[in-house]
C-alpha cells in the first residue's frame, strides 16, 4: 500500500475512533447526574380511576403520585383524601391516614375520614347564629343539641367538579362546586374551589376559596385522621408540638365559654413536644369535657401569614408530620369516639385513639361568640385558606 494512502487511512480510523468515544461520553450519564427538574416533573403523574357511584352519578378518584413514588389519593366525593403514602426512615412507603379502598364503605358511614368539612366545620350552637339582624337556624341538630360540620349532607357528602392540574413541581386536583342558597339552612350561593396539590417533597398543599352573593357563615377544614405507624398501634406514642400559648376551653357538649385558657402547666402544653399519651387521662375539666383532646388551640401566628402551626414525630417509623397554615386556629382530636367498629385498608381494625386530626380553622362557634376571629364572608369579599400537610423522616 502506498504510504501516503496508509497515512490517510489511519487518520480517518483515528477520528471516527475518538468521535465514537465521544460520542459514547456524551451519551453516558454521570452515575452522580442529579435528575433536571424537568424530568422530576415528568416522573409525576396524575391516574384518574372510577371509584363508583352516588345516587347514579358517577364519582372518581385521583391518584397523585411523586417523582419518588409517593403519593396521595382524593376522591370527588366529599373532598376526601382516601390515602397517603410517604416513606418511613428506612424508605418504605406505607400510609399515614386513616381510610377505605372502597366508596361504598364510605357510604355506610364514617366519622368524617379525610374530608372536606364545611359550610361550617365543627360546631354552632343549637345550630343557630344572627347576620346583622336576622336570625338563622340550621336544618340538622346532628351534635347532641348543636350543629357539627355543616350538617346531616355537608360539603363530606356532596360530588364536586374536579379538574386535574399540574404545575412546577406539584400534581393535584382542583375540586369545585356551588353550595345553593338555603343549603342545610345556610343563607347566600356559595361558590366554592378547593385545590389539592401534591409535591415533590411529600407535601400535601390545600387551598380554599369562596365567595357568595348574601352574608353567610364560612369554615372549611381537612378531617383527616393521621397515624404515622400506619394504624399498626395507637397514636399515644406519637410526639406531638403545637405552636400555640391558648387554647378554646369548652363545655362537654364542645361549644366554648367564651374565654381563652393559657395552656401553661396544664395537659394541653404542647410548646415543647410531649407524648399524646402522656396526659391524655389528666385530671382535668377540659380532658373531661373532651374525652380526651378535642379542643382547638390559638396559634400564636395571629397575622395570617403561612406558619408551622404543628409537628408531629413518630419515633418507630421516624415519620414527621408538620403542618403549616395561615389560619388562626387548630382543632387537635385524638379519635376518642373511634371504637373499634370500623376496619379500614389493609383489614387494619381502628380501635380507640388510632387516629389523630389537625384542622385548621377558626374558632368553632364563632358565629356566636362576639371576641372570636370574623366568621362571616359578604358579598364582594374572597375567603381564603391555605394548610400544608409535610411529611419528613428523622435524620
Amino acid at each position: 500500500m502506498n504510504p501516503k494512502n496508509t497515512l490517510i487511512l489511519l487518520s480517518t480510523l483515528g477520528a471516527l475512533i475518538f468521535a465514537g468515544g465521544c460520542a459514547t461520553l456524551q451519551n453516558s450519564p454521570s452515575p452522580t447526574t442529579k435528575p433536571t427538574s424537568t424530568e422530576k416533573a415528568s416522573a409525576m403523574s396524575i391516574k384518574k380511576s372510577d371509584f363508583g357511584k352516588v345516587d347514579g352519578k358517577k364519582v372518581d378518584l385521583y391518584t397523585l403520585t411523586n417523582s419518588s413514588g409517593a403519593f396521595a389519593k382524593i376522591t370527588n366525593f366529599g373532598g376526601i383524601v382516601t390515602d397517603i403514602q410517604v416513606p418511613d426512615k428506612a424508605g418504605k412507603l406505607g400510609t399515614v391516614v386513616l381510610g377505605f379502598d372502597s366508596l361504598d364503605k364510605y357510604l355506610a358511614g364514617h366519622p368524617y375520614f379525610g374530608c372536606i368539612a364545611g359550610r361550617y366545620a365543627n360546631r354552632i350552637a343549637k345550630g343557630k347564629f344572627t347576620i346583622d339582624g336576622k336570625e338563622y337556624q340550621l336544618t340538622a341538630i346532628n351534635n347532641g343539641e348543636n350543629h357539627l360540620h355543616g350538617g346531616a349532607k355537608g360539603f363530606d357528602k356532596k360530588i364536586w367538579s374536579a379538574k386535574e392540574i399540574k404545575g412546577k413541581g406539584f400534581v393535584g386536583v382542583e375540586l369545585s362546586r356551588t353550595s345553593p342558597d338555603g343549603e342545610e339552612g345556610y343563607p347566600g350561593n356559595l361558590n366554592s374551589v378547593v385545590t389539592y396539590k401534591w409535591t415533590n417533597d411529600n407535601a400535601l398543599k390545600i387551598d380554599y376559596k369562596a365567595k357568595t352573593d348574601k352574608a353567610t357563615v364560612l369554615n372549611l377544614t381537612n378531617h383527616c385522621y393521621f397515624n404515622l405507624t400506619g394504624a399498626a398501634s395507637s397514636i399515644l406514642n406519637h410526639e406531638m408540638h403545637i405552636v400555640a400559648d391558648s387554647m378554646v376551653p369548652t363545655s362537654d357538649a364542645g361549644i366554648p365559654t367564651g374565654s381563652l385558657m393559657k395552656v401553661a402547666d396544664t395537659p394541653f402544653d404542647f410548646t415543647k413536644p410531649h407524648k399524646i399519651g402522656a396526659r391524655i387521662g389528666a385530671e382535668h375539666i377540659q380532658i373531661t369535657n373532651g374525652k380526651g383532646y378535642d379542643h382547638n388551640w390559638v396559634l400564636n401566628n395571629q397575622d395570617g401569614d403561612v406558619a408551622l402551626a404543628a409537628r408531629v414525630t413518630e419515633v418507630g417509623t421516624g415519620r414527621i408530620l408538620e403542618v403549616l397554615t395561615d389560619q388562626r386556629g387548630i382543632q387537635f382530636y385524638t379519635g376518642n369516639y373511634l371504637d373499634g367498629t370500623l376496619t379500614g385498608r389493609g383489614d387494619k381494625v381502628y380501635n380507640h385513639r388510632f387516629g389523630f386530626c389537625l384542622e385548621t380553622q377558626v374558632y368553632p362557634d364563632s358565629p356566636n361568640q362576639k371576641s372570636f376571629p370574623n366568621a362571616i364572608l359578604r358579598p364582594g369579599e374572597t375567603y381564603t385558606h391555605h394548610c400544608t400537610y409535610k411529611f419528613s423522616v428523622t435524620k
